[in-house]
Formats: structure tokens, C-alpha cells, sequence
């Protein structure tokens, strides 16, 4: 099979059908394992593994870079019609034989636990209900990615009109943010039917798997052994505890210095000095320049890493139309490469976005030494760490943003962009809260959860829990919707408290660096490079963090950041 495989170019991979990878995974589903021929067969499954997944990603990709290309979509809904169900039912069937032979090999504990998991997850009729799914994704991004304004007689995505919120003229930054609400509010009953029909798609699966609750279901899905539903409770009330008073002192603070009666959803971006907004770059190049720099200056080897990504094209990182929202990095198994996606458009935000989803990257890279696809796929890796990853790129290249770096920004600025990052990172803990307390409360009651406007709310409840700091008044439509705006609810449901756990491990990595900055980056590196080896914790414990939910823990970052925040503050007043 190797072989076979072996000058295997992009195009030809693109070109597979099922046909071609069916007597592949027919052979090994037929072979008798054992001790002798395990790492062989093993091998062989990576590289079918490799292959199936790359296809699908390749397609995604085409499918995301432009919503509006009608063959890309066919390309991703061939895949998903032909290859997805049987690719998964074979796959099954490997990992039911793996299981049955009781064979193991050095390394494959942990995803051997996660193929039981798995093995005992899967329905067959769940296949095309996921495939229905994956549809309603894109009808979601297609909506979403076709939002537009026309601004000074420029038609702008609503990521563009983002920059208007940095605007220091406070009747610029709320004539853009009712803009880009009016425009995303348009398309409410849309996405609300899309909604239903998500729950309703949701309620059958986790029906199909004889499982109560579909929460229950994503839980095992996404391999959650470390933690329950209980601990994210947990964690939002320290949230509530510890940060909340934290942010609510910066908001007050930031209204006091532009001057405000009360803080609206659009003035916790402005920068507060009398400077200009952040402009770190003026096209895609100068962003690539300024970040491989940083990336140098954390560690050599990740410069490296990003230098020839963009040699070889895998960096879409500009805005424009008709391309989905957001960031992401996927991975392209086969070729052993990783690709970054953005939208950037010349604000600070765009530079965080860069280092975060280059952490993932590098995460990639790192682990692609590990010999199986079981060890280190995106699936096999805790989220929860894979997202220490990308955090903790943001926080270890903190330091690196200034000219003098090869970054963007001249001390002062450099110190105004740590700033803003810092409060940021304490801000977004509260919303993560938010967004993680709303999904639970939507599959702990599904019916209120599949009627928007019980959805609605509750959104406009936990805003008021979490973000008791922003005047919505006379805006209580766009705060109720909030929820339509965090595409991770509709498409990747209870994906988002990773992010909060994460920042927390990030947090920890970077006070570590604080005192020993090289010892905390080969920490880092050393915890990336173990992939989905070893639990959870351990990969926390790896990178210098604790794995933690409790006030205390969270109470101490916390705290750093705003004492840090403090002293940066000093340097630009």
C-alpha cells in the first residue's frame, strides 16, 4: 500500500474516490493481527487515515477560502455523500479490530481509550444525519460570509467594519457597530430556522446512540475523560468570582477615560490613550513579515515552521468577500503540513489571530514525528490543550510585538498592544462563560433550547450575569441575539469552554516565562510534541500548568494580568 502511495501529488490525492481507497482498508479489516505484523498494520492504517483525512480538509478549506464557489461546495459534498459514510464505517471496523485483538503498542494507551469511547459512540444511521449537519455548517457560513455594508461608498464584510470600533470619534464607532447590527440582523429568522433545524438533527443523534441527551453525546465525542458537565459549572462560578469584579473595575475604568455616561458593546475596543488606533500592517505581507519575526524571536525553530508555510501557500490570510468568518488552522495529514486561514483586515486583533492559529500550526509540525495518526490527528489531541497551544503563542510572544523584535509597533505601542491583550484575555473570560452556560442550558432544556426566543432570553440573562458593564439599552435586540453572532454554538456546539481552560494553562505558561523564559518555552515545546499520548493533566503538567476549574487558581492569573496591566499603563500615560 505504501507504495502505492508514495509520489502520491495533491492533485491525484484530490482525485480519490472510495473505490480507490476501499480494497486498502478491505485488506486490512481482513489481515489477523499480532504481535509480528502490529506496527506494519498500524502503519498502513495511518497512511489510509492520512489520505481520508487530508481529502476532507482540502475540501473544506476550497469550500471556506470562498463560500461562492459552486464547484469547491460540490467537491465538499461529493466527499461528504461518497466518501464520508463509508470512510467512517471502515474506520470503525478497524478500530473495533484493533480492540477485539487486545494488542497495544508503546504509545497507543491513550487513543486506544479513545477508540473504545469511539467504538461505542457510533451508530451507523448517525452517519448521514452528520452529513446533514456538516450541510446546514455551510448553509451558516454562507449566510454569514455574504453579510455586507456600504461604509463611506465601499461595500465592507462585516469583519472589515470591525476597524470601526477602534474609531476614537464615539459617533463613528456606534453609527459602524448599528451598522454591522442592522446587517446581521437581517438574516435573524434565517439563522433561527437554520437553529431548529441543527436541534432537531441534534435531538436524533443523541437518540440514535442511546443516549439521553445530546450533551452527553458531544461529551464522549469529544473525548471528555478529565472533567464533567459539572466542572464547567464550577468554572463559571469562579469566573463569576474572580473575574468578573476584574473586568467590571476595567470597564470602569474605560469609561471613565473616554469620557462616557455608560459603556456600550462598542467601546470596549477603542484603544484608551490619546493615540491613534493600532495600524500594525498595511497588506498580508507586511503581517507575514512582522509575525515570522516574533516567531523567531520566541523560538528559531517556529519561524522556521512558518517560513515555509507561506513558501508553499498555506496561508490565506486576508479578508474579503465571500469568504467564510473567523480564523482557523486544519491540518493536511498526508503531505505532513498544516494550513492557516484568517481574515485580516489591519487591526491588533489580526496580529493576535496570526499568533494564535501559528501556535496550532506548530503544534502540527511538532507532532507529525509521532509514527501513528492515532497519536497525533486533531482529533486525538484534548482541545483543551490543543488550544494551550495557540493561547499560549499568543502570551509567550507578548513580549516580541515591538520594532526593535521585528514586530510591528514602537515601544509605546508595543506596551498599548500587551495591554490590550491582556484585557482582552480577561474580558473574553466572562463571555467564554457566557457562550459555555448558554449551551448547557440549551441541551438541559430542549425545548425552550430549539425556541430562539426562549435562546434569546437567556443570552440577554447571561449577559446581564456575566457582562453586567455594558449598556445595552435601546440595543436589546442585537444583546438578546448575541448567540447568533459565535458561529461555535451553531456549528461545533460545547466547543468553547476549551478556550477559557486553555487560557488558564496559557496564563500559567506565560507567568512562568516571566521567571524562566527559556525552561517555560522548552516546557512548551516538550508538551506539544507529546500529541494525544498522554492524558489531559499530564499535558498541562507537561507545559508548567495546572489543569484546574477553582477559584484560586484562576484568581492568581487573574490578578497577574491586572497588575501587569498596571504597570504597562504607567509606561504610556
Amino acid at each position: 500500500m505504501q507504495k502505492m502511495f508514495d509520489n502520491l501529488t495533491i492533485d491525484g490525492l484530490l482525485d480519490l474516490s472510495w473505490k480507490d481507497l476501499t480494497p486498502h482498508y478491505k485488506d486490512l479489516e481482513k489481515e489477523t493481527l499480532s504481535k509480528k505484523n502490529i506496527e506494519d498494520w498500524m502503519s498502513r492504517w495511518t497512511t489510509l487515515s492520512e489520505i481520508q483525512d487530508e481529502i476532507y480538509n482540502r475540501a473544506y478549506v476550497s469550500v471556506s477560502v470562498n463560500t461562492a464557489d459552486a464547484s469547491a461546495e460540490a467537491r465538499f459534498n461529493a466527499y461528504m455523500e461518497e466518501i464520508y459514510p463509508n470512510v467512517t464505517t471502515a474506520e470503525q471496523n478497524l478500530k473495533k479490530k484493533l480492540l477485539a485483538s487486545g494488542l497495544s503498542i508503546d504509545g497507543l494507551e491513550i487513543p486506544l481509550r479513545n477508540m473504545r469511547a469511539q467504538a461505542q459512540l457510533f451508530r451507523k444511521e448517525n452517519i448521514p444525519l452528520r452529513i446533514e449537519e456538516e450541510k446546514l455548517s455551510n448553509a451558516f457560513d454562507k449566510l454569514t460570509g455574504a453579510q455586507t455594508v456600504q461604509w463611506d461608498d465601499e461595500e465592507k464584510t462585516v469583519r472589515q467594519m470591525e476597524i470601526t470600533l477602534r474609531e476614537k470619534n464615539p459617533k463613528t464607532r456606534l453609527a459602524g457597530w448599528e451598522i454591522m447590527s442592522q446587517r446581521q440582523m437581517e438574516d435573524r429568522e434565517a439563522i433561527n430556522q437554520l437553529w431548529i433545524q441543527f436541534m432537531e438533527l441534534r435531538e436524533k443523534i443523541a437518540g440514535n446512540a442511546d443516549l439521553s441527551s445530546f450533551r452527553d453525546y458531544q461529551w464522549q465525542k469529544m473525548l471528555r475523560f478529565d472533567y464533567t458537565p459539572e466542572d464547567c459549572k464550577t468554572f463559571q462560578n469562579a469566573i463569576e468570582e474572580a473575574v468578573v469584579p476584574i473586568a467590571t473595575r476595567l470597564a470602569e475604568k474605560r469609561r471613565e477615560a473616554l469620557g462616557l455616561d455608560t459603556l456600550r458593546y462598542c467601546d470596549i475596543f477603542v484603544d484608551l490613550t490619546d493615540k491613534e488606533p493600532l495600524q500594525p500592517f498595511s497588506d498580508v505581507d507586511e503581517l507575514k513579515r512582522g509575525a515570522t519575526s516574533i516567531f523567531g524571536k520566541v523560538h528559531p525553530q517556529f519561524a522556521a515552521y512558518f517560513t515555509q508555510m507561506d513558501d508553499e501557500g498555506l496561508l490565506d490570510l486576508e479578508n474579503r468577500k465571500n469568504k467564510a468568518n473567523g480564523a482557523y488552522c486544519t491540518e493536511f495529514a498526508f503531505t505532513g503540513r498544516p494550513f492557516i486561514f484568517a481574515n485580516a483586515v489591519g487591526i491588533h486583533d489580526d496580529v493576535q489571530s496570526v499568533l494564535h492559529e501559528g501556535g496550532h500550526a506548530f503544534h502540527a509540525f511538532e507532532c507529525f514525528n509521532l509514527p501513528y495518526f492515532q497519536q497525533r490527528a486533531e482529533s486525538a489531541i484534548p482541545m483543551e490543550f490543543a488550544e494551550v497551544a495557540s493561547m499560549g503563542m499568543e502570551f509567550l510572544s507578548l513580549h516580541f510585538l515591538g520594532k526593535k523584535d521585528g514586530g510591528f509597533y514602537s515601544k509605546e505601542e508595543a506596551a498599548r498592544a500587551q495591554t490590550e491583550h491582556l484585557e482582552q484575555s480577561l474580558l473574553f473570560w466572562p463571555y467564554m462563560a457566557i457562550v459555555d452556560a448558554f449551551q448547557h442550558w440549551v441541551y438541559e432544556n430542549v425545548a425552550d433550547g430549539k425556541d430562539p426566543g426562549a435562546c434569546d432570553a437567556k443570552w440577554a440573562e447571561l449577559e446581564d450575569r456575566f457582562r453586567p458593564y455594558i449598556d445595552w439599552r435601546g440595543y436589546e435586540d442585537v444583546k438578546m441575539t448575541g448567540w447568533h453572532r459565535k458561529h461555535h454554538i451553531h456549528q461545533i456546539p460545547f466547543y468553547y469552554v476549551e478556550y477559557g481552560l486553555a487560557q488558564l494553562g496559557a496564563a500559567q505558561v506565560w507567568n512562568n516565562s516571566l521567571n524562566d523564559r527559556k525552561q517555560a518555552i522548552a516546557s512548551y515545546r516538550k508538551a506539544l510534541a507529546l500529541g494525544g499520548t498522554v492524558p489531559l493533566p499530564v499535558l498541562f503538567r507537561t507545559a508548567g500548568a495546572k489543569f484546574a476549574f477553582d477559584t484560586v487558581t484562576l484568581q492568581k492569573a487573574a490578578q497577574q494580568m491586572e497588575q501587569t496591566i498596571e504597570t504597562l499603563e504607567k509606561s504610556y500615560e
